[in-house]
């Protein structure tokens, strides 16, 4: 991880940072550097995927975990792990351009980092 500044959300409003309301402002600490460690990606590319709607999806996850009463950094570590279980498949590869077999967390890190890339271009 080559980013130690953590940058803020562009999306209050929905992504992660929307959908984790009340426990936004601790959470996107946390899972900022949970993401770091399990995928290896720098700040600016988890900022990217945490202000999408898959970074709303990952934080929907993480509610899971605070529902049965984890705490929000055992929430976040669990919703990580459980993206870090899963793989692209066939599907998902031909509708984002994400190589199947990939690691679906890392694999939605780098898409979102390149399709905020795009986008400000």
């Amino acid at each position: 991880m080559s980013n130690t500044n953590t940058p803020a959300t562009r999306n209050e409003g929905w992504g992660f940072w929307g959908t984790m309301g009340g426990h936004a402002s601790i959470a996107w600490l946390l899972a900022m550097r949970a993401i770091a460690s399990a995928t290896g990606e720098d700040f600016d590319n988890i900022r990217a995927f945490l202000d999408s709607r898959f970074g709303r999806h990952y934080a929907d996850e993480v509610h899971n975990g605070l529902y049965v009463g984890k705490s929000l950094k055992d929430a976040i570590d669990d919703a990580t792990q459980k993206w870090m279980g899963w793989t692209i498949g066939s599907r998902t590869s031909f509708d984002y351009g994400i190589p199947r077999g990939m690691v679906y967390l890392t694999g939605f890190v780098i898409h979102c980092a390149i399709t905020d890339e795009q986008e400000a271009a």
